[in-house]
């Protein structure tokens, strides 16, 4: 049984993690390193757990939240599919079972905004996982003057959480903005499809998917 120690520890994935961040450092995009699917991968495994899944599955929802992201090393589109196809080779030489590398890699082929579905459990926590890390630390160079609007709506986000238990309707994204740096409105105007995606995988589960910003409800 491929565990997610394994796949953490393995030489060959950080290798590809680090590569594809490399790449992505190099286009201009925000960090999607370590900390980025260390995140995905705790986040997606403990929204499992607070849905009731089984030890296994919160792993495997760990395994691809971790793994996600690889198929950046290719190129940056279509990398969700590229990466399922590189999870499946690295899985399949791990010997991992067949049903889980398929539920793994139906998850990483399923987690970009423009061709993402919560096709299942898996797939619908890598979503909200990936899609929630919006964070000051993952822009790259804090030059002010620099930035994009990409780069000036996560350096405006100075505290971000999901959060979610076993007894709650709903599935919240909590955002602290400084708005000094950022108005809110810029959040919606480039994370919108990211929002109803993730409306799309909080209703998998039977919950609503709903956003805070600054204290106050938004969705």
């Amino acid at each position: 049984m491929v565990t997610f120690e394994q796949i953490k520890n393995s030489h060959e994935i950080q290798t590809y993690i680090k590569m594809a961040d490399k790449t992505l450092r190099a286009l201009g995009y925000t960090e999607h390193s370590f900390a980025h699917v260390t995140r995905a991968a705790e986040d997606a495994g403990r929204l499992l757990e607070a849905m009731g899944y089984s030890e296994r599955e919160q792993e495997l929802a760990r395994i691809a939240g971790y793994m996600h992201d690889i198929g950046n090393v290719i190129n940056r589109v279509d990398h969700a599919q590229s990466g399922a196809v590189m999870a499946f080779r690295i899985l399949d030489h791990m010997e991992m079972d067949a049903e889980e590398i398929a539920i793994i890699i139906s998850a990483i082929g399923n987690h970009d905004e423009g061709t993402a579905a919560a096709v299942n459990a898996i797939a619908a926590a890598l979503i909200l996982a990936d899609k929630s890390d919006v964070r000051r630390t993952r822009v790259r160079n804090p030059d002010l003057a620099s930035f994009d609007i990409h780069d000036r709506v996560n350096y405006a986000v100075t505290a971000s959480k999901l959060l979610f238990s076993p007894d709650c309707e709903a599935i919240t994204l909590n955002l602290t903005i400084d708005t000094s740096i950022s108005p809110v409105m810029s959040y919606f105007e480039i994370f919108l499809n990211r929002m109803l995606l993730c409306t799309k995988a909080a209703d998998f589960f039977g919950r609503s998917f709903g956003l805070v910003v600054n204290g106050q409800k938004l969705l």
